[in-house]
């Protein structure tokens, strides 16, 4: 088998598994479970109340710090 034979050979497995891929993506797809509207609303919620939150208690940390690094230099 020359160059081209193994080159030919190569694309050929490259698609197929490409293909084999999407496939097997498109298939695990349709076993997940979808969450229902008021699921997705109240999953969003949690999220940005904990980002919040979160974001809230860093400010105030690094302000203390700041503050703290003020009073001693």
């Amino acid at each position: 088998m020359g160059f081209f034979g193994r080159l030919w050979t190569g694309i050929k497995k490259s698609v197929t598994g490409t293909a084999n891929f999407i496939k097997t993506g498109v298939a695990e797809l349709k076993k997940v479970r979808w969450p229902s509207r008021q699921e997705l609303f109240s999953y969003t919620l949690v999220v940005l109340v904990t980002v919040t939150a979160v974001t809230l208690f860093f400010t105030v940390i690094d302000l203390g710090i700041a503050k703290l690094v003020e009073q001693i230099t």
